[in-house]
């Protein structure tokens, strides 16, 4: 952890990583805009829950939406329930977490979209991950090394027989909710093909687009469908090609944005031994039907969030899982060809268990960035908050 002293200077001036990072086709990284960070906190509510890999979105009326995985114990059990919170006043507070998906099983990562005709989006995927853990800690005598204390045990199987392995089975999918009035109230969830951390966005024509990976059934490909109804149905649109020598199935986590040319570019988290731990590039420029290869664009750390900022730049953030372990942020002011240096949005992280953000611009052109992380001395991971400025 920081001083508190070196902790003050980090929060008055933003910290740049060293060096030139080459990027794909020969060409390098620019310089990166001068930053300012004016808050670093956390704003969890709930400090006995461990929260995690969360997404935030700006609805057109100014208010602030966050959807996280939140009611767990750890990093994989059996307790995760999709939760929002609120925020009316630009981050400065929070409402209390309203849960609006708890399946039988593991409710994880979530997205959120407010579309252009004022729904409200929210996905996630469920998952039984937990399983072989829960299951070497019944095989195992009560008191042995090694053994749960018997509460704990008795919890996770009580959480695991919310359903019997059919209706555990049923549920293992990538689901999506939608509210047609701010959030009053939900729709059921409803499978919607792929996914990924923070979900679908929207292109100038009103489609939307969901970039990501058919997890449990299908054919496992990794690609975009596409809603023409506000969300309400999916389809298959565009597979993304792997390069040569890849593994699709090594292909995660993706998202998107649209340029103001109308190029749509989707980043994606690779852990292929072709630049593993770092985030891929591809574009299509025929509305989301074909796509180029993906490649990379010098950039250590995953996975990214995509935000188009209303002077058409482009600004991706990410997670950064080694020293400084923290939150990254690069800029593009050509349509995402090439990407500065690394803005150190956070750098005071302790381990490897953090990132995830996503980033919305105020009306005043601030910046408000959320991820998840776990913090020292604690077993819960937080959601914490930076605030900062551009000043290119």
């Amino acid at each position: 952890m920081l001083r508190p002293a070196t902790r003050r200077q980090f929060l008055r001036t933003a910290i740049w990583s060293a060096g030139i990072l080459g990027l794909s086709e020969g060409r390098f990284a620019k310089a990166a805009p001068t930053a300012q960070i004016h808050e670093l906190r956390v704003i969890s509510h709930q400090s006995f829950f461990y929260h995690g890999w969360p997404t935030l979105a700006r609805r057109r009326n100014g208010q602030l939406l966050l959807v996280y995985s939140g009611g767990r114990e750890a990093h994989v059990c059996p307790f995760g329930r999709v939760e929002l919170m609120r925020s009316n006043d630009r981050g400065e507070s929070w409402t209390w977490p309203q849960v609006i998906m708890d399946s039988p099983i593991d409710d994880r990562d979530a997205g959120v979209l407010e579309t252009s005709k004022g729904t409200i989006l929210v996905t996630t995927f469920t998952s039984l991950a937990y399983t072989p853990m829960l299951e070497a800690q019944r095989k195992l005598a009560p008191g042995s090394p090694g053994s749960w204390p018997q509460e704990k045990l008795q919890k996770w199987v009580a959480a695991h027989e919310r359903a019997d392995e059919v209706g555990r089975q049923e549920v293992l999918d990538v689901w999506m909710c939608r509210s047609t009035d701010g959030g009053l109230t939900w729709s059921g969830r409803y499978r919607c093909m792929v996914n990924s951390p923070h979900g679908p966005f929207e292109l100038v024509d009103g489609r939307l687009l969901y970039a990501g990976k058919e997890l449990w059934r299908g054919q496992k490909r990794v690609g975009v469908c596409q809603s023409t109804d506000d969300g309400q149905t999916w389809e298959w649109l565009s597979e993304i090609p792997a390069r040569p020598g890849d593994d699709p199935a090594q292909y995660h986590e993706l998202h998107g944005v649209q340029t103001p040319e109308g190029r749509i570019v989707v980043q994606i988290r690779n852990h292929n031994k072709q630049n593993n731990n770092e985030t891929l590039q591809c574009e299509s420029d025929d509305g989301g039907k074909t796509w180029m290869q993906p490649h990379p664009i010098g950039v250590w750390g995953l996975p990214s969030h995509l935000l188009r900022l209303r002077d058409g730049r482009l600004l991706m953030t990410y997670g950064h899982r080694r020293p400084p372990f923290g939150n990254q942020a690069r800029l593009s002011a050509d349509g995402a060809r090439t990407w500065s240096e690394a803005i150190i949005i956070s750098g005071d992280g302790t381990n490897v268990d953090l990132g995830y953000p996503s980033t919305v611009e105020l009306e005043d052109g601030t910046l408000l960035t959320v991820w998840y992380e776990l913090m020292a001395g604690s077993p819960y991971a937080v959601l914490r908050q930076a605030r900062w400025t551009l000043q290119a």
